[in-house]
């Protein structure tokens, strides 16, 4: 099937890759003969319901320092003129991405926009798995000292995190005679009217931080990511070493709890964070991992995915 595809993504000269997500995606997309288009979120325009990108269209390589090819940019009608818009760029989820979800979702009934822009606006990463609040550590969202206190002092030993971050950023783990919590908080406050995410500690990160790939709500491929020595947070952008890794038991029973609301909310493509059996986020954004995947396991994520794809086209 030749198709058209928009993808949403952040530069795409810029991308490493050897490990980014949607570089893979848009590979395996050409390789089956699709044609690539790519914008940013700043390249949208809307008037009356017509949603429109001035795109580039582009063919992707494995070059070092060039990862892309571009043509003459175009202004394309995202409802008539793509059969795919892939909306893939990377957080912050903030009201720029919800703008450009408003806008994809005026389409979805012409064009086939994934992950729907409907279901991410309304999927939080950090707080749709407090759906599923037996599969998690004990966490509290919230801004209140006295709440945050009050969790603290019977948890003891925590990790806090900005609600609306990625890639590790910003996460922070206190021991219990810490004293820094106070002013953390003034600083993660003064910078932003969000409220927090507060988890209990899990000492097994210290054997991995597993990324769990789902299609379609089922659970496709999983990699384990070590941090450093003396390190909490695991993320590969950070410096966390990827390993092979198989589905324990718990963790098929997690992905099996939640496969059905992400296809429910059509989250197509996730990936989930597991520490010790436990679930920690619900990426739905940009959730990378497959290239590393496809390394340690041989498992194709993004030839699933495309399957899925040319599915989901074959029945509208």
């Amino acid at each position: 099937m030749s198709l058209r595809v928009a993808i949403q993504m952040d530069p795409l000269e810029h991308v490493n890759i050897d490990g980014d997500t949607t570089f893979a995606l848009a590979e395996t997309a050409q390789a089956r003969g699709m044609e690539i288009f790519v914008y940013q979120p700043q390249d949208m325009s809307l008037e009356g319901k017509r949603v429109t990108a001035r795109v580039r269209p582009a063919k992707v390589q494995r070059v070092p320092g060039q990862p892309g090819i571009f043509g003459e940019a175009v202004t394309l009608d995202l409802a008539k003129d793509v059969d795919v818009v892939l909306m893939r760029q990377d957080p912050p989820f903030d009201l720029s991405y919800i703008t450009a979800c408003h806008m994809l979702e005026l389409i979805t009934g012409e064009t086939l926009v994934l992950n729907d822009p409907a279901g991410v606006r309304s999927s939080p990463e950090k707080i749709l798995p407090l759906m599923f609040p037996e599969l998690m550590p004990p966490t509290l969202i919230s801004r209140d000292p006295e709440a945050i206190d009050d969790f603290r002092a019977r948890h003891k030993d925590i990790i806090v995190k900005p609600i609306y971050g990625h890639g590790g950023a910003g996460v922070f783990r206190l021991k219990e005679e810490d004293s820094n919590l106070d002013s953390l908080l003034e600083l993660f406050f003064s910078n932003s009217r969000e409220p927090v995410m507060v988890q209990a500690f899990l000492p097994a990160v210290s054997e991995g931080d597993k990324r769990i790939m789902l299609v379609d709500g089922k659970a496709v491929g999983a990699l384990n990511r070590r941090p450093k020595s003396g390190q909490v947070r695991s993320n590969l952008v950070v410096g966390g070493t990827a390993e092979k890794s198989d589905l324990s038991d718990a963790d098929k029973h997690i992905c099996e709890a939640i496969g059905p609301e992400l296809r429910k909310r059509g989250l197509v493509l996730t990936g989930i964070d597991v520490i010790g059996g436990r679930l920690t986020e619900i990426n739905v954004t940009s959730p990378t991992g497959v290239q590393a995947i496809k390394k340690l396991s041989g498992i194709d994520i993004p030839a699933i995915f495309w399957d899925s794809v040319q599915e989901r086209l074959a029945g509208r």
